[in-house]
């Protein structure tokens, strides 16, 4: 990391400086490259493997989070059922949840996000393989670039089914997932869903 690249912070207010992956075989598909806003505009659109080299994990998890129909819209006075296409309000919740993540834990919460990633990425899953007329599940390996875009598709998930018929705000809900994913508890919804994939894998093999 530059010099330059220090003094970037994500928001102007958590540094991206000694963030770690601790699942090695992740690293290179987690970009943890300094960024203020994270908004790429789309510039990593149709471009092969760019959103896993080019685009920061921040943003990457902000637009599964736009994903129509996992996460019901908490914004008052907004009419639409899902937060899809407001990417703007997506950011300041995600801001909002880093700042109770820092609060509860005193921790970085760029680290926590990336510690739940590790947690909730899958190594196993099920492949229906069909020969002769006769299907059955396997068990494989999954890439590592789909563990990442698996983990956060789970995390969207455990965060959208937390908003459901809750009294609590949904950035209180994300932090809370990403809190307890981090910390690889079995509370976590993501991490329960990571359980099961892996559990039926095992039983397919």
């Amino acid at each position: 990391m530059s010099k330059d690249d220090k003094n970037v912070k994500l928001f102007n207010k958590w540094s991206f400086e000694g963030i770690t992956v601790k699942d090695w075989t992740l690293e290179k598909y987690i970009n943890l490259k300094p960024i203020i806003v994270p908004q790429s505009c789309g510039r990593h659109e149709h471009r092969r493997f760019w959103k896993s080299t080019k685009v920061s994990i921040v943003e990457r998890f902000i637009n599964r989070l736009l994903s129509p129909g996992f996460i019901r819209s908490k914004v008052k006075g907004h009419k639409s059922s899902y937060h899809s296409g407001k990417k703007n309000k997506i950011i300041k919740s995600l801001e909002t949840a880093f700042t109770l993540i820092e609060l509860n834990t005193g921790k970085n919460p760029i680290q926590v996000l990336v510690d739940a990633i590790c947690n909730v990425a899958p190594r196993e899953e099920t492949t229906r393989i069909a020969l002769g007329g006769i299907s059955y599940a396997s068990a494989v390996d999954i890439a590592p670039q789909r563990r990442v875009d698996l983990a956060l598709k789970y995390l969207v998930q455990a965060i959208g089914s937390r908003s459901h018929s809750t009294e609590k705000s949904f950035e209180e809900n994300l932090a809370q997932e990403l809190m307890l994913a981090a910390n690889n508890s079995q509370e976590s919804r993501a991490i329960k869903k990571k359980d099961e994939i892996e559990r039926i894998a095992v039983s397919a093999r």
